[in-house]
């Protein structure tokens, strides 16, 4: 009886970890992004609630689910068994896939705050993993996620929420959208994230990837936009 109390109290403890990783009281700077979508209101690419939807859904069905999410998976194998070459590599890959400066300079940036801060709360982080010039806030998660014993299945639920909520509270502000359209799209939106992370973690290396230009392009875009509140 003992044992399975003790049991139950570390996988609470995981669950609150996560809560504590995703939050966006994390000073890692999350809500300072937009990823293109501060362009793509101004151009009236985004315009309402239907729009802002259609907007995320192409971000999470063809980048977080083909890219992120099988890359967190690798990584997270990665550590485990110490597999420091694979690391690299996939940090090396997903800096590759970042199609713009702003993109580019947002993977460094997220990666390196998120570091610094798992080193001042005094996290046992092998130096062989940070090796990679392309720090990344994936990585970050899944090195916090090893030593909190966050599972990875719990841990991929966490960052595609942290993401889209992220997200939808910059669209909320640009759009605008009022707080109930905001919380209208969370609910649509995370309606698709269990057959995400499902074909996520069915990926083969050889199909990571993502596509979605209209991002790329509105990230381009947004390097040169007159007035700006986000960072990308």
């Amino acid at each position: 009886m003992e044992k399975s109390l003790s049991t139950s109290h570390e996988d609470q403890l995981a669950t609150f970890r996560l809560f504590q990783l995703i939050s966006p009281s994390l000073p890692i700077g999350g809500f300072t992004y937009s990823q293109g979508l501060e362009w793509a209101v101004e151009s009236g690419w985004v315009e309402d609630k239907d729009s802002m939807l259609q907007w995320l859904t192409v971000m999470l069905n063809h980048s977080i689910t083909t890219l992120e999410l099988p890359v967190m998976q690798r990584y997270y194998q990665a550590i485990e068994t110490n597999d420091v070459d694979s690391i690299s590599y996939w940090s090396e890959y997903l800096y590759s896939c970042r199609e713009t400066s702003e993109l580019r300079a947002e993977e460094k940036q997220r990666g390196r705050a998120l570091f610094t801060l798992l080193k001042q709360l005094d996290f046992d982080i092998n130096p062989q993993w940070l090796q990679s010039s392309h720090p990344n806030q994936l990585l970050g998660f899944c090195l916090a996620a090893k030593e909190w014993h966050i599972p990875l299945f719990s841990l991929q639920q966490g960052y595609v929420w942290s993401w889209a909520e992220n997200i939808i509270m910059a669209g909320v502000k640009l759009v605008p959208l009022g707080q109930t359209a905001g919380q209208s799209v969370l609910l649509e939106l995370s309606a698709l994230f269990p057959k995400a992370i499902e074909e996520a973690n069915q990926i083969e290396n050889e199909a990571i990837g993502s596509f979605t230009p209209s991002m790329a392009i509105a990230s381009s875009r947004h390097e040169t936009q007159y007035t700006r509140l986000f960072r990308s």
